[in-house]
């Protein structure tokens, strides 16, 4: 019953705010607006008893100003050993429970296939199960509120080419059942702004969004990060000089270019600073990222709400208000 109740609000809070079926893509990108990564790496996935993320941290992201949630969902491990990949039961009711409070608090959903590590390594050895998730996913009805993405990052032995292959493959399954529904999909290479001109999308299919991630320079974002190699190497500021700003300005000009060329809306899907840089540079980079963004028309999310490039302290169970107030200047 709570299930349903939800929904029924769902349907509601579309009205006012959800990325309506058959709108204009460019509007449906406007709304999605400002958005934070959730859910990845929470324990809520093997065990809801366990999970960090609570229902009531819905409602303290809308509030705070966030429009979207960005769920970056891993599957696999999920799924039964048959030809048909089922998802286990346990891990559907974890995903209904993620979209219904979603949207019961006002908050657009994108449905974000992270599996990238995997597929990267091995594509063909898991593209029944990339096929299969989007089999399952299509098959449901989700509130209009609730966006796809095809795959976080293809990346690694998913090349270009074959990625461009795979896009269209997954996008018909989901096109049979929600034919215009916004999709997203980013390049290759990581959704590198470097490499947007070798992603090929279907002509003929204006329901979809395109996102990149934005992490550059990576010397500063991931500084402290074991696994970029970059653990021992601390203490690297970004300014904000007038050369720093520009080499940003001018990545994100080549991605505007491009999106007026295909006509194409722009959600740029990641971007943040790794919590070992100094807490003052995180906070002048983050704000800038965003502002820049949203200068071009893009919505955006950041990486992410717990566990690490934080924006919630989880320990303390607040926000963290410099790096909060950096994506959100009237943040209450």
């Amino acid at each position: 019953m709570r299930t349903s109740w939800l929904w029924s609000v769902a349907a509601l809070v579309l009205v006012a705010t959800g990325p309506a079926t058959g709108a204009d893509i460019f509007e449906q990108n406007r709304r999605l607006g400002r958005g934070v990564n959730i859910l990845g790496y929470d324990p809520i996935w093997r065990d809801r008893t366990r999970a960090r993320f609570q229902e009531r941290h819905f409602r303290l992201i809308r509030e705070a100003g966030f429009q979207t949630v960005r769920i970056n969902l891993h599957p696999f491990r999920h799924m039964s050993p048959d030809p048909d990949r089922a998802l286990r039961p346990e891990w559907w009711a974890t995903l209904n429970w993620a979209v219904s409070n979603a949207a019961a608090s006002g908050l657009n959903v994108i449905l974000d296939l992270h599996e990238f590590n995997a597929i990267g390594e091995d594509p063909e050895g898991h593209k029944d199960r990339f096929l299969a998730f989007w089999r399952q996913i299509a098959a449901r009805s989700w509130p209009d509120t609730v966006c796809f993405e095809l795959l976080n990052e293809p990346c690694k032995k998913l090349t270009p080419a074959l990625w461009n292959q795979w896009l269209r493959e997954a996008l018909a399954i989901v096109r049979q059942q929600h034919p215009q529904r916004p999709v997203i999909i980013g390049p290759a290479f990581w959704n590198s702004v470097d490499h947007l001109e070798e992603l090929d999308l279907p002509a003929d299919d204006r329901h979809i969004i395109v996102t990149v991630h934005y992490y550059k320079p990576m010397a500063f974002t991931h500084q402290g990060a074991s696994w970029t190699g970059q653990q021992d190497k601390v203490g690297i500021d970004w300014r904000g000089t007038a050369e720093e700003v520009n080499a940003i300005r001018q990545d994100f000009d080549k991605v505007a270019d491009w999106s007026r060329k295909h006509q194409r809306p722009v959600f740029l899907g990641e971007f943040g600073a790794y919590d070992r840089a100094p807490l003052e540079a995180r906070v002048r980079y983050i704000r800038t990222v965003a502002r820049e963004a949203e200068a071009r028309g893009w919505s955006w999310a950041y990486w992410q709400f717990d566990g690490d490039f934080i924006v919630w302290d989880m320990q303390r169970d607040q926000w963290v208000r410099p790096i909060l107030e950096a994506l959100l200047p009237s943040a209450p």
